[in-house]
């Protein structure tokens, strides 16, 4: 699936490709691949713990890593917003 450069109608950008698998605690494991902003054909991999949390989804634990066009691979820093120390 390449849906480089798509956009759902609200204008947010949609992923290439995405996988997600309920583990045996009832959190999420999800794979998401983006392309890249400045090069599209650069792509963007992120792998996420989702938890549920009292009445809401929780990002538990996130994962980003850069892959270049010519197939080079990066872990892009760690994002600060809604991480929870542990689940």
């Amino acid at each position: 699936m390449d849906n480089s450069g798509e956009y759902s109608l609200s204008g947010k950008p949609q992923p290439k490709a995405r996988f997600s698998n309920r583990m045996p605690n009832g959190d999420f494991l999800s794979l998401t691949v983006w392309a890249g902003k400045s090069d599209p054909a650069a792509e963007v991999l992120t792998v996420q713990v989702r938890h549920y949390s009292g009445d809401r989804w929780e990002t538990a634990g996130r994962l980003a890593v850069y892959r270049t066009a010519e197939g080079l691979y990066s872990q892009l820093p760690e994002r600060q917003e809604k991480l929870k120390e542990s689940v």
